[in-house]
């Protein structure tokens, strides 16, 4: 099954996306990075916010992702996952900021394979805040498939 069946068959739509004062996502040669795209939960994990919130919250912003990609590039079939950037509003003490971006993370092991195109590079940190309070934010680089 294709990454974009898959996505699909996960619910996700494709909206049609209007530019905005920022590319959601820019084509380098074969790559795809995208801006850092925010959850709509707002809050901070570990004062207010539970790992599963922050987790869930993580998750869409990889929903918001792949809608990005797929409005770039036309399909999410061909692309290769290569690198995550995490960042979760945390109070001073929470330390399974891992876990909440593993939300991200397995919905891109869904769509693309946990072990073959989804498979991928990560870093996931603390943040004393984000913009406008937003609990997770999360960019993306993709490969395009030669």
């Amino acid at each position: 099954m294709s990454a974009e069946l898959r996505a699909k068959n996960l619910g996700i739509d494709f909206p049609v996306q209007t530019p905005g004062y920022l590319n959601l996502c820019a084509k380098s040669g074969i790559q795809l990075i995208t801006s850092g795209h925010v959850s709509d939960t707002k809050g901070k994990l570990g004062a207010g916010l539970t790992t599963q919130q922050g987790y869930e919250a993580a998750k869409q912003c990889a929903v918001k992702i792949l809608q990005s990609v797929h409005h770039r590039h036309g399909t999410l079939d061909g692309l290769r996952v290569v690198k995550l950037l995490g960042c979760v509003n945390s109070a001073p003490d929470f330390i399974e900021q891992h876990l909440v971006i593993n939300g991200a993370s397995d919905l891109l092991h869904q769509v693309f394979g946990k072990e073959t195109d989804g498979y991928h590079a990560r870093s996931a940190l603390g943040f004393a805040s984000l913009p406008t309070g937003v609990a997770v934010e999360v960019e993306a680089i993709f490969e395009i498939a030669g």
